[in-house]
């Protein structure tokens, strides 16, 4: 990618962990976190649905009867025009995609992509184009075999507005979030266990190319959620270590936020680096105030407060970022 200089206008040192706020209780894995206009935050929850906290505090939580006799465990979860909700269902060995509707009814949206079952299923987005972007991580099962660097089968599924779904691009190293670069023109994706935040030229009709490093990650950074300022920067929000790190236009990587035990943090990366890590690796947290954060919204009037989701904690928490974010697609939807 070609070399630019960040717009940052002024640089200040990580924010301390008790300026940190909070919002919502009671939550459930609140893996994948939505801002909206009206004030409304919307979380993935594990109760078997969505849940909405309002500015006042108050909570609602949309949930219905999975076909089937499965079990809602959404992981990623986006919002749609007419309030309903699309699920990445991420269970034990079934995935797909869900729609959740606010009366309580859950319907398979998409459970099949080039004639095979998709497996668990990590996270679902909708661009201005009409396109919805889905991530399958790995179909490793157990999954945790790919917590490795050596593992690259996640893949990205494009579908296009007429409902035509495709594999747009495979060999990924545990795909995570995406995110459609405010320009249009490139998809971002994190690559969890790859360490590494890449990108995709995007055409006109949704097929992937080009495909190029973004940014590499150090020790103790596993990329998770990821959302993009006005000014062009890349936020990634990295599990295990609770790192929320600002990755400039030029690639230049600033660590904006973090929350880590040093020993905890060094037995994972030593698990990761001789192959050995798994579940109680994610499982397990030492921390002071983070719960394994694992996306980021921009949220409030101006959209300059960051609210994190995570996957251990039952709240969300919040900060006041530096530049605002870009409007996501779903903004103005009810």
């Amino acid at each position: 990618m070609n070399p630019q200089t960040t717009t940052l206008s002024s640089a200040r040192d990580a924010v301390r962990l008790d300026a940190l706020g909070e919002t919502g209780a009671n939550l459930a894995r609140p893996e994948c976190v939505l801002a909206t206009r009206s004030g409304h935050l919307y979380t993935a929850d594990w109760r078997g649905g969505v849940a909405r906290t309002s500015p006042d505090g108050r909570q609602t939580l949309f949930t219905g009867t999975m076909p089937d006799g499965l079990v809602a465990r959404p992981n990623g979860i986006a919002l749609l025009r007419d309030g309903s909700f699309l699920l990445a269902q991420l269970g034990d060995k079934d995935g797909g995609v869900y729609r959740l509707t606010r009366e309580g009814q859950i319907a398979p949206w998409l459970r099949r992509v080039d004639g095979v079952d998709m497996p668990p299923t990590n996270f679902v987005v909708q661009d201005a184009a009409g396109r919805t972007w889905i991530t399958v991580s790995t179909t490793c099962s157990p999954r945790s075999e790919a917590y490795r660097a050596d593992v690259a089968d996640g893949f990205i599924v494009c579908v296009q507005p007429d409902g035509h779904a495709a594999i747009v691009a495979d060999g990924l190293g545990y795909t995570n979030e995406v995110a459609l670069h405010p320009d249009g023109q490139w998809l971002y994706v994190n690559e969890t266990f790859a360490r590494r935040l890449s990108r995709f030229r995007v055409d006109a009709h949704g097929a992937l190319s080009d495909r190029q490093t973004v940014a590499e990650f150090g020790p103790g950074t596993f990329p998770d959620g990821l959302a993009f300022d006005e000014e062009g920067g890349a936020w990634v929000v990295s599990i295990v270590s609770n790192r929320l790190i600002r990755v400039a236009p030029d690639g230049k990587q600033q660590v904006w936020l973090e929350d880590a035990d040093p020993a905890h943090l060094a037995w994972v990366e030593a698990a990761y680096l001789d192959g050995s890590m798994g579940r109680p690796h994610l499982d397990g947290i030492r921390s002071q105030r983070l719960r394994n954060i694992s996306s980021i919204a921009f949220a409030g009037p101006d959209r300059r407060t960051g609210v994190l989701g995570c996957l251990l904690g039952d709240r969300l928490v919040s900060l006041s970022m530096p530049v605002p974010g870009v409007a996501p697609f779903h903004w103005n939807f009810p």
